[in-house]
């Protein structure tokens, strides 16, 4: 799995998710993640083959939608959507119903050559635990959400422990943090945007991003993280903005309970009101 990968999370289905991941694929980007609950498969298997790349190189993510309750039939759906014989990682979206749930089906679609690898996202240290003792196959890879301001250490050496990869999402923080006075110091002293510094702490511990965006020139300076390296003090400096505690959860308001749903909804008219939402065009 590329470190840097394309994320289409928010990005209308349609021609904007197309176009998007046309640029990103133009960019030099090997790796794209979406979703059956973010509904724009289709779109993304579109841009696939109008890019002219061989599928073995591009890395492919989707995930099974938490309402689902057949990871095969499902994954077999997105498949028609996306125009490909497999994916190249399925996962679980979230814990929804106890992390067991969707196993067996997973590894019935791994089975069957639908996916080349299975995983998880959203699964605390407890849960991946949980999971492990019943699965027969072990989930490659938990996308959680990881950042300098939500570093899961905890999480990240558990997962680690047990042979599990981490990926991150959010790692951005749908640009509320991009302002962060620490986050501009460090980039200023290398030269970078701070976009560019959260996307490298994160690839500094070997986790993968995928960052989205649907402005060209925000796809182009995503991209250019693997030409400078932090030293030893500016990771510490971001390490210490983080605010979970070294959290081993993967988020603290679930958004797949009835809870987390209603604060999802009331954030985000919280944000549309302060103008915040379109800045999360930075990140899933």
């Amino acid at each position: 799995m590329p470190l840097l990968g394309f994320g289409v999370y928010l990005i209308p289905a349609g021609e904007e998710t197309e176009r998007a991941v046309g640029a990103a694929l133009a960019t030099g980007y090997r790796h794209v993640d979406t979703a059956q609950a973010y509904g724009n498969e289709a779109d993304v298997g579109r841009a696939l083959r109008a890019s002219g790349l061989a599928r073995d190189e591009v890395f492919v993510t989707t995930k099974l939608a938490s309402d689902r309750d057949d990871p095969e039939a499902e994954l077999e759906r997105s498949l028609e959507r996306l125009g490909l014989d497999a994916v190249d990682l399925y996962l679980v979206h979230t814990p929804r119903g106890g992390p067991r749930r969707a196993w067996p089906g997973m590894e019935r679609a791994l089975e069957r050559g639908l996916t080349r690898s299975i995983g998880i996202s959203n699964f605390s240290a407890g849960e991946v635990e949980d999971l492990l003792g019943a699965a027969v196959v072990p989930p490659a890879v938990n996308q959680v959400q990881f950042s300098p301001f939500r570093y899961r250490r905890r999480l990240l050496e558990a997962c680690r422990a047990h042979g599990v990869e981490l990926e991150a999402y959010g790692s951005l923080t749908h640009g509320r943090e991009l302002d962060d006075p620490v986050v501009a110091a460090v980039a200023a002293d290398h030269g970078r945007t701070p976009a560019q510094v959260l996307l490298r702490w994160s690839v500094e511990r070997g986790v993968a991003v995928i960052p989205k965006s649907v402005r060209e020139e925000r796809i182009r300076e995503n991209a250019a993280i693997f030409d400078f390296e932090l030293g030893p003090e500016d990771l510490a400096r971001l390490d210490r903005l983080d605010r979970t505690g070294g959290a081993a959860i993967a988020v603290e308001h679930p958004w797949w309970t009835l809870r987390g749903r209603i604060r999802r909804v009331r954030r985000t008219a919280l944000s549309r009101a302060s103008g915040l939402l379109g800045r999360s065009d930075r990140d899933q």
